[in-house]
């Protein structure tokens, strides 16, 4: 339930439209619902703006599905992240209308009373070094726009060409959040942190050879870059990056 259907419901509650028993039904599962194997937060929205999000990862197909079906009976839009193939088939023959995204891992369908953000800042703009990046640029792509905010997502504009990267000089310029996403060398947050004068986020990715160790070569990089107002989040988390993003372009 976020703020606008908490309003309805207390406007029709002190209208007499609906009865006590109806509200009530509506409210008993805040602040949050007890499945047993999960305590879905029905009372993020209120607090964050936006319904908790489903992290997949070591869940199993019927624990999803029961999660995001609960989620829909309170009228929530339902999102999944890092989702393996057999929770994405399994919550596609559940739920009706489902969008699914299966080189993200994510799953998502939006509430009825969804809407675009408010008061917004302006576009986030994901730059993507290499095709081998894409999966959690995507994560971060559809996490921004579950979320209300516009995105614009620039695929393969590492530094191995860095040409292609300034070929997009003036929209870069007017971002007001950019997310940078890289694996190898993790050089690409460097290069647009010191290009421009918003706040760039840095994402290093699992993707590399041997002495790239999974990701930390391009985390540590980063954590060391000396480009100032470049903030870095996890290894190959397109999520939080996006979460980060979303707040600040909310302000």
């Amino acid at each position: 339930m976020d703020r606008h259907q908490l309003i309805s419901l207390l406007n029709q509650l002190y209208n007499q439209s609906i009865p006590v028993e109806q509200a009530f039904a509506r409210l008993k599962d805040l602040p949050y619902q007890d499945l047993g194997h999960a305590k879905i937060d029905h009372h993020r929205a209120l607090r964050k703006g936006y319904p908790e999000v489903i992290f997949c990862q070591n869940k199993t197909a019927q624990q999803v599905v029961e999660i995001a079906t609960a989620q829909l009976d309170h009228g929530e839009t339902i999102y999944g992240t890092r989702a393996n193939q057999e929770v994405l088939d399994s919550v596609k023959n559940s739920i009706e209308d489902v969008c699914i995204d299966s080189l993200a891992h994510c799953f998502w369908k939006k509430a009825p009373n969804w809407k675009k953000a408010e008061k917004v800042r302006g576009e986030i703009i994901i730059c993507s070094a290499g095709t081998a990046d894409l999966s959690v640029a995507l994560e971060a792509q559809h996490t921004i726009e579950i979320f209300g905010h516009s995105c614009t997502l620039l695929s393969d504009v590492g530094v191995a060409g860095i040409h292609r990267l300034f070929s997009y000089k003036e929209m870069l310029s007017k971002a007001s959040v950019i997310i940078a996403v890289a694996g190898m060398e993790g050089a690409l947050p460097s290069v647009v942190a010191g290009y421009v004068s918003c706040p760039v986020i840095g994402v290093p990715t699992s993707v590399g050879y041997g002495s790239h160790l999974n990701g930390m070569v391009p985390l540590f990089a980063m954590l060391n870059s000396c480009a100032s107002g470049l903030t870095v989040v996890n290894i190959d988390n397109g999520f939080g990056a996006a979460c980060a993003a979303v707040s600040i372009n909310s302000m």
